[in-house]
C-alpha cells in the first residue's frame, strides 16, 4: 500500500527528540525559543510565535486584534474548517467568497465582500501555492477601503485598515516575488501538523510583520503572556534564582508549544529548503511528466514567474467529470493499493454551516474544483517506482469508471 502522507522520522529526528527528553525540559523552553528565532530568521520577519497548532494562532491573532460580534472576516469557500471555525469562536461571522482555479481566494470576490463591519480578511494558500498577496495588500490599503473600515479596538484603531491574516498553514517555503511565505502580509500563520512539510507532531506559528505603527518585538511579547494563561513569566523565566514570583493580567490562553514538538521541529527546518523542497518539487515534476500529455487531467498550477509553491499538496484535477464519478475513480485507486484523498469538501457543504445558512450553490467555482479534485500522495520517502505507480493506478482507474 501507497500511503498519502506518513510524516519523515528518522534517527537524527529520534536523537533530537532523546535530547530534549534527556535534558528534563519538555514544555516550553530553549528549543522553542530557538525554533522561534531559526524561523524568524528562515522566513524574514521580525519575529515568530511558536503554538501548539495553526488553529491556536488564527483564533489567538483575531483575539488580539479585537474581533468579536457583529465583525466579519472573509474567507475562501475552499479551505478547512480551522480558518472559518476560529471565526465562529470569537462569536464574528466568517463570510466566503468563491476562489479562481489556482484554489486561490478571488481578490475580486474580497472586494465585493467588503462591508463595514469587515475586520480581516483571511487568505488560505491552497496545497503551498501563495495567494496574490500584492493585490490583496494593496486592496486593503486603497482610500474607499480604508474608509469602510470601523475600528472598534485599541489594534484596530492603530492599524487603521483591515487586516491580513494569512492562512498559510500549507506554504512555509513557498515564494512570492522572490519572498518567503510568512513575509508576505502583516500575520501568517503556519501548520506544523503531522501531514504538512514541515512537521512538529501537532504544532504551528506565527509570523508577526506588522507596519511601522507595531512594535512587533513588544507584540509578540505580549502574545506570549496571552498564548499561556495570561501569566507574567513562563516557566523559562521562572527557574532563575529568586525569580519565581508571577502575575496573571489577562484571562488568557493555554496555546504554547513544547520543547519536544520543537525538537522535532528543529532538525526538520534544518534539512528544510536543501532537501524537504527539493525531493517535494521532484515529486511534483515527476506527476506533472505523467499526466500533463493525457487531456483529461489538469495539473495544479505549482509555479509561475511570479510565485514558486511549498509543495504541499498535488491537486490532481479530471476534466468533464461529476462528484459521483470523481468518488467511483478514488474507489478504483484505493483497490490498486494507492491511498488518495480530496483536499477539501467545501465548508458551505458541511452540516455545521449549512445549518448557518451558507449554500455551496453561492460558490460556483469552488464546486467545480472541489468535484474534481484528488490529492495524490506526496512525501519525502515516495520513491520514484512508486509514483509511477500511483500514476499507473490513476490512469487505469480513471479508464475503468469514464472509458
Amino acid at each position: 500500500m501507497i500511503p498519502f502522507s506518513p510524516p519523515r522520522i528518522d534517527e537524527e529526528t529520534i536523537n533530537e527528540v532523546t535530547a530534549a527528553l534527556k535534558s528534563g525540559w519538555i514544555t516550553t523552553g530553549p528549543r522553542t525559543k530557538l525554533l522561534e528565532q531559526k524561523l524568524a530568521e528562515y522566513c524574514q520577519v521580525p519575529n515568530v510565535l511558536c503554538l501548539n497548532s495553526a488553529t491556536a494562532g488564527l483564533e489567538l491573532m483575531l483575539r488580539w486584534f479585537g474581533v468579536g460580534e457583529g465583525d466579519e472576516v472573509i474567507i475562501p469557500a475552499y479551505t478547512y474548517a480551522a480558518t472559518a471555525n476560529v471565526v465562529l469562536h470569537c462569536h464574528a461571522k466568517p463570510v466566503f467568497v468563491d476562489v479562481d482555479d489556482d484554489f486561490n481566494i478571488s481578490v475580486e470576490a474580497i472586494k465585493n465582500a467588503i462591508t463595514e463591519n469587515t475586520k480581516v480578511i483571511m487568505p488560505v494558500d491552497i496545497a503551498g501555492f501563495p495567494c496574490d498577496y500584492n493585490e490583496i495588500n494593496s486592496l486593503v490599503r486603497q482610500d474607499e477601503i480604508r474608509a469602510k473600515f470601523r475600528a472598534n479596538s485599541e489594534n484596530q484603531k492603530k492599524l487603521g485598515r483591515i487586516l491580513v491574516l494569512a492562512d498559510a498553514a500549507h506554504s512555509i517555503g513557498a515564494e512570492y516575488f522572490s519572498k518567503k511565505s510568512g513575509s508576505l502580509t502583516d500575520i501568517s500563520v503556519f501548520s506544523f501538523h503531522a501531514v504538512k512539510n514541515l512537521t512538529t507532531a501537532e504544532g504551528g506559528a506565527v509570523c508577526l510583520n506588522l507596519p511601522k505603527e507595531f512594535d512587533n518585538e513588544d507584540e509578540y511579547k505580549h502574545l506570549c503572556i496571552k498564548s499561556l494563561h495570561g501569566q507574567s513569566k513562563d516557566a523559562l523565566a521562572k527557574i532563575k534564582l529568586g525569580n519565581w514570583r508571577y502575575d496573571i493580567v489577562e484571562a488568557g490562553y493555554k496555546f504554547n508549544m513544547t520543547d519536544i514538538q520543537a525538537a522535532i521541529g528543529l532538525v526538520e527546518l534544518k534539512r528544510y529548503e536543501n532537501d524537504m523542497l527539493v525531493r517535494r518539487k521532484e515529486i511534483f515534476e515527476l506527476y506533472k511528466a505523467g499526466f500533463q500529455e493525457n487531456e483529461h487531467f489538469i495539473i495544479p498550477k505549482f509555479e509561475d514567474e511570479n510565485r514558486k509553491s511549498s509543495y504541499h499538496l498535488f491537486a490532481l484535477r479530471i476534466k468533464d467529470i461529476n462528484e459521483a464519478q470523481r468518488d467511483e475513480i478514488m474507489e478504483k485507486i484505493f483497490e490498486r493499493k494507492v491511498a488518495v484523498n480530496v483536499h477539501f469538501i467545501p465548508l458551505p457543504m458541511m452540516s455545521l454551516y449549512k445549518n448557518l445558512g451558507y449554500k455551496i450553490e453561492d460558490y460556483p467555482n469552488t464546486y467545480k474544483l472541489y468535484s474534481s479534485e484528488i490529492s495524490l500522495p506526496v512525501y519525502y520517502n515516495l520513491s520514484n517506482e512508486n509514483v509511477q505507480r500511483v500514476i499507473n493506478a490513476v490512469v487505469e482507474a480513471y479508464q475503468e469508471v469514464i472509458q
